[in-house]
């Protein structure tokens, strides 16, 4: 088994309707269903949790890769989707969007190939690899 570098500890009661907290106390959030699936909203969901977790790990492995490649990033802007579908027999499944902005980054093609190699190394993208649908976006344009 590999070092581990770094282990997160949080607690939840009462699901999605709920309450969650980090045992560092640096995180605490009121859960609450979504008013789009009949709740009262007025709080996060673990998709939306899920969202900025994402994204911000995201962000981190494009400018390792960059680094790496030894490329000026800049300033990364990442809008993440994650949307919850049924899956048809009961279950529920998640499919994510991830659309960077890379203005630093002036050749298109370069850009592209920091997006990829982010996703090879991001720890959100190789925990959900082959389970669900992540769509990679630059600028608004599948790639």
């Amino acid at each position: 088994m590999a070092k581990v570098l770094y282990t997160a500890h949080a607690h939840v009661t009462g699901g999605r309707d709920g309450h969650g907290q980090a045992d560092d106390g640096e995180l605490e959030v009121n859960l609450r269903i979504p008013k789009e699936m009949g709740g009262a909203g007025g709080g996060t969901n673990p998709e939306e949790l899920f969202a900025v977790g994402y994204a911000a790990c995201f962000e981190s492995a494009i400018g390792g890769v960059a680094r790496r490649r030894r490329i000026d990033a800049g300033e990364v802007t990442i809008a993440s989707e994650v949307s919850l579908l049924p899956t048809g027999d009961g279950g529920f499944k998640l499919a994510v969007t991830l659309d960077v902005h890379l203005p630093a980054v002036g050749d298109r093609e370069t850009a592209v190939d920091l997006v990829r190699g982010a996703h090879q190394v991001c720890p959100y993208s190789n925990a959900t690899r082959g389970n669900i649908d992540v769509e990679l976006r630059l600028d608004g344009e599948a790639i």
